[in-house]
């Protein structure tokens, strides 16, 4: 199953690609950053930087012949030998995630609109090489209508798609990287589409409505022709404590908690990658923080353990002094004393030292949330600071968050870990690069259903009820 990564960011999508029976022809992605992490894991080595640099400046013949453009997609599409190639070559399969959340039918008639570039770029490629399935993925707020008279930009782009010669079949998902094994809440939308002939020829349909994915225990059968396969059941959700249990001295112990067979899926060879595991984990740099920052985390620790809402510090913050003491003394009555973080430090010993903790460390930063060991994660962010650790005073590394995502163990994150704010226009840091990926389980199941659709070999369970 040939395919093409246009906007393939640091892999994501190509993983669960890869492991289905895919086989990569090019990835296009503009960010040196996440296209260095893409291509030292599936394709070739780019530890050496100054290697790498040498391949950045290297002709983009050169660059499409070993497998990844680091380039704008229009770059590719104005070279026409090398997309008459890859129109030679018979792709199977586009796949990719271009920024359409502005997207509109309208951008026919403005081409220079940016919010329409893109998506448009996109919808060319496939024009173009004609593949027999296509992928789109995006953020589930591009289902959202921005007037009364128009259609989303989701469902603009699958009439534009189903538009697109030489014409497709289109089915709209919801999708929850939950509900394929990854642990973590995590809804996307897709478009997945196959060229009509092979529709036909197949006798595959669309709903014409959007399918939302749920627990297999949940599902109404039969399931749409196009839609990925659910796998996991409400009662064998994966949770935090199985993802990292053992990154930490302080985590939940024992078979009970699940980490070992998560680790042995992470550490699976049916995940197609240059190298094996090491035996030490890569990317698990704990984040040093200001004292008063770690302090602040404890608090939100005890708060959770507590029970108790963990937005009382950043509504602290935004009342006069004499009201948030008031507010914290009676939001905390019935804490429990003395109060204790998970790691074994005293924070008050009294009400009035607890409630004295509170406003000294209130912050109106409301996004900050201590997760907890025994649910999915939430949806990883490219923002490292919103989610703070189970037991240790600290937001959690690259590769506690890739394990949340679903990313191999022998994955390897290139680059800068983080950047700063002025410079996340241009630049794509490891922390970024996990928060805008596709989870790897999602897209197992994609394109284990794409291979069932186009009767290629595909890997383990695709079987549909």
């Amino acid at each position: 199953m040939k395919y093409v990564d246009l906007f393939a960011g640091c892999g994501g999508l190509s993983l669960g690609i890869e492991r289905a029976g895919g086989e990569l022809v090019v990835a296009v992605e503009k960010s040196d950053m996440a296209a260095r992490t893409f291509f030292h894991n599936l394709v070739d080595d780019a530890s050496d930087p100054i290697a790498w640099n040498r391949y950045l400046a290297s002709p983009v013949a050169d660059q499409v012949g070993r497998g990844v453009l680091v380039r704008e997609l229009n770059v590719l599409l104005g070279e026409n030998a090398l997309m008459d190639g890859l129109e030679a070559e018979g792709i199977d399969l586009v796949v990719g995630g271009p920024p359409c959340q502005g997207f509109s039918l309208a951008g026919r008639r403005n081409p220079e609109d940016v919010r329409n570039k893109l998506p448009w770029e996109y919808l060319e490629f496939v024009a173009r090489t004609k593949p027999k399935a296509v992928v789109i993925e995006n953020v589930v707020g591009m289902n959202q209508k921005f007037s009364s008279q128009d259609e989303s930009s989701f469902v603009q782009l699958q009439i534009a798609l189903a538009e697109t010669e030489p014409g497709y079949v289109v089915q709209g998902v919801q999708a929850n990287a939950m509900h394929y094994g990854a642990p973590q809440h995590r809804p996307r939308l897709m478009i997945i589409a196959l060229r009509s002939d092979i529709a036909k020829a197949k006798k595959v349909t669309s709903t014409g409505k959007l399918w939302k994915s749920d627990f297999i225990d949940n599902l109404s059968y039969p399931l749409p022709d196009l839609a990925p396969v659910p796998t996991v059941s409400r009662e064998n959700v994966r949770t935090v404590a199985q993802a990292i249990s053992d990154l930490s001295p302080h985590a939940p112990k024992g078979r009970n908690t699940g980490n070992r067979d998560y680790q042995r899926e992470m550490r699976s060879p049916a995940w197609k990658l240059r190298r094996k595991p090491a035996a030490q984990e890569r990317n698990h740099v704990p984040r040093n923080h200001a004292a008063r920052t770690t302090e602040r985390f404890r608090l939100y620790q005890y708060l959770a353990n507590s029970g108790l809402d963990q937005r009382i510090i950043s509504r602290a913050a935004a009342l006069p002094e004499s009201d948030a003491a008031l507010y914290a003394k009676t939001q905390l009555v019935d804490a429990p004393l003395p109060a204790i973080a998970p790691d074994g430090t005293e924070l008050a010993q009294t009400l009035d030292e607890l409630c004295h903790l509170v406003q000294k460390l209130a912050t109106k930063k409301h996004s900050q949330k201590v997760l907890g060991w025994h649910q999915p994660a939430r949806t990883v962010v490219t923002l490292p600071d919103d989610y703070v650790h189970p037991v240790e005073p600290r937001i959690f590394t690259v590769r506690e968050l890739a394990r949340f995502q679903g990313f191999p163990a022998g994955f390897e994150f290139l680059g800068k870990e983080t950047t700063g704010a002025h410079r996340r226009r241009v630049e794509v840091p490891q922390y970024s690069q996990v928060g805008n990926a596709v989870s790897p389980w999602l897209s197992l199941a994609v394109g284990n259903r794409i291979a069932a659709l186009l009767g290629e070999t595909r890997s383990e369970g695709t079987d549909r009820p």
